[in-house]
């Protein structure tokens, strides 16, 4: 991997972690952290390992038409994806559990990627709208960002039904994005983005129907759900209380932010959208800060152990992500 990209990500990085802490009043955050009951975070960190089962049960509906792999096969996998996505750049994880899936279950890995990118796409979906109802406890949101959030309800609903529509109908949508991309997209950019719409088709072969997209996309709410559960349970330990859409709002956005590009464990992006999402309910910046800052660390240590656990009884050594990196490439 190029290092150049890697410093650029550390400084998107920086600068987003800045924005974040910008204001803050370090003696205040210093004791919000000490008064804060650290027993409330074990049930957060269950509820977050219990979503993890549900993602690879997920994992395993979309793998179907390729190989029956059960959900408790799936579930270390999964673990030492996040490992990877939390240790190393570029969301290497995603390709790692790709890797480690054809080494122990010979499925291709251009095959397990194009399910992991329909993952994400449910993913995305289900955050925006996450953050879209969420943005209704927000007390601190003007009049015309009122209006922004209208207009975003409707280009959510519409991509909503793009989505929808591709995924029924993988080859009829395969055929228009090739006629759209090669007509009025630049040419350097076509290969790419041609790349991605097959890629799209090929994992859309998991969602052979209605009911098993209904199922995909309910699982993906159920496991954005149990997240936000445990954000609630952090949230108790700093005796901070907020609706529930409010909690899917710090949900919906910390993990948003997560798109842009920055270092391993999205620092400074996650805890950019989370403090974002604060503001916006009226929590002290101070407060905001150490909650964010502990559920950012709570969201990455144990699984990351765990990770580390498994890639070990795997036999997986550091120079598989080399690998995992050129296999997919």
């Amino acid at each position: 991997m190029r290092r150049w990209l890697v410093w650029i990500g550390v400084a998107i990085s920086i600068v987003f972690l800045f924005l974040a802490l910008r204001g803050i009043h370090f003696d205040e955050f210093a004791r919000a952290v000490q008064r804060a009951n650290p027993l409330w975070l074990l049930p957060g960190i269950a509820f977050y390992f219990v979503s993890v089962i549900m993602r690879a049960w997920r994992w395993s509906y979309l793998l179907r038409p390729l190989k029956a792999v059960s959900a408790g096969r799936l579930f270390p996998i999964v673990v030492i994806g996040y490992m990877g996505n939390n240790i190393y750049p570029a969301r290497i994880g995603e390709l790692l559990r790709a890797y480690v899936l054809r080494r122990d279950e010979g499925v291709p890995i251009a095959s397990s990627l194009a399910t992991v990118l329909i993952e994400r796409m449910m993913d995305g979906i289900v955050m925006i709208g996450f953050a879209l109802i969420g943005l209704q406890s927000a007390p601190n949101v003007s009049a015309r960002a009122g209006q922004v959030i209208n207009l975003a309800i409707v280009l959510f609903a519409v991509a909503s039904a793009v989505f929808f529509w591709m995924a029924l109908a993988p080859t009829r949508a395969n055929r228009l994005a090739e006629r759209v991309i090669t007509r009025l997209i630049p040419h350097r950019f076509q290969a790419p983005l041609l790349e991605l719409v097959h890629r799209f088709v090929q994992g859309a072969r998991s969602l052979r129907s209605p009911r098993d997209l209904l199922a995909t996309f309910l699982s993906t709410v159920v496991v954005w759900l149990l997240e936000t559960v445990k954000y609630a349970s952090v949230a108790q330990a700093f005796d901070i209380a907020l609706p529930f859409g409010g909690l899917m709002l710090i949900n919906g956005l910390s993990n948003l932010f997560t798109v842009i590009p920055g270092a391993p464990g999205a620092v400074g992006t996650f805890d950019a959208g989370g403090m974002l999402a604060m503001r916006a309910l009226g929590v002290d910046d101070s407060l905001a800060a150490a909650y964010v800052l502990t559920l950012h660390g709570v969201l990455w240590l144990p699984v990351t152990l765990l990770g580390a656990f498994f890639m070990l009884r795997e036999g997986l050594r550091w120079s598989d992500l080399r690998r995992a990196e050129e296999a997919a490439t």
